[in-house]
């Protein structure tokens, strides 16, 4: 089995506009479309470092499945595959299912899985950031999957929206989802910063108030003080509820709990969340 090998990623200007695209094309043009609602969206976390379905295998590392009425959506594959389709099948979930994978970003711990999904089902469109080594590319394009390269905020397809390439370090992208009760925000590591992908979400998509932000948030050892502020600008920036789970760290997720009480989602590998 192939597998891939995670690379430092390469710096590039990111772009602020937001394109349809298709696969193996590059956007350069900005179409306009007319979109209603999504019916109903589940998402279903598939591999976590935090436990919550005690049948599940926790692992280092981040992957959501998304369920949309029409499309399935794998966002990242966690560290391996074994531990990845160890949890999908424990859960029911076929790889077959699966329509489109998004890398948030190159780390190991979000692209580790990715060669063996792809040795169950190669008949996916692969959206991974542009910066991404040719070398990790072209073995995605050998495991026969179709491959997009996401520089800009793009939408994917109806009510889906990638942020595009963020951040002056690592480059990473996020998802957001539009949805009658507002924007759901889906963050692998959030290394470009969590409160930034917020923002950028309101601009991608602009307005809809942000109803859900699920992922890892990036504030594993962050301080007291820096996690308040964080708390403090998504409060400022109307955001509904929240779901910190991978890189987020237990500090941070008590302090959302306790500032966000019932609007606090325990969240860990196994966790279903249904979207209005």
């Amino acid at each position: 089995m192939m597998k891939l090998i995670p690379f430092l990623l390469l710096d590039l200007l990111l772009a602020h506009s937001c394109i349809p695209i298709t696969p193996d094309e590059t956007p350069d043009t900005i179409t306009s479309h007319t979109s209603t609602e999504l019916k109903s969206t589940e998402l279903i976390i598939v591999y976590d470092n935090n436990p919550y379905d005690n049948q599940l295998h926790t692992a280092w590392g981040f992957s959501c499945l998304i369920r949309l009425p029409d499309k399935a959506i794998l966002f990242d594959t966690g560290g391996d595959s074994s531990t990845l389709l160890y949890n999908m099948s424990q859960l029911q979930i076929d790889p077959g299912e699966v329509d489109v994978v998004v890398l948030s970003h190159i780390h190991g711990d979000h692209t580790g899985g990715l060669g063996g999904f792809l040795q169950q089902n190669s008949k996916v469109t692969v959206y991974l950031l542009d910066s991404f080594p040719q070398s990790f590319k072209d073995e995605v394009k050998s495991l026969g999957a179709r491959m997009v390269e996401i520089s800009q905020p793009s939408e994917i397809f109806q009510n889906v929206y990638t942020t595009g390439e963020l951040g002056d370090g690592i480059k990473e992208q996020s998802l957001i989802l539009k949805t009658r009760k507002g924007l759901v925000v889906i963050t692998g590591c959030a290394h470009p910063g969590i409160v930034e992908i917020v923002q950028t979400a309101n601009e991608v998509v602009p307005d809809n108030k942000i109803y859900l932000v699920v992922g890892g948030f990036h504030l594993s050892g962050a301080s007291y003080t820096q996690i308040e502020s964080i708390i403090s600008s998504f409060i400022q920036l109307g955001v509904e509820k929240v779901a910190p789970c991978h890189c987020s760290g237990d500090e941070t997720r008590r302090l959302f709990e306790d500032s966000y009480g019932v609007n606090y989602i325990e969240s860990g590998v196994g966790k279903r969340i249904l979207l209005p």
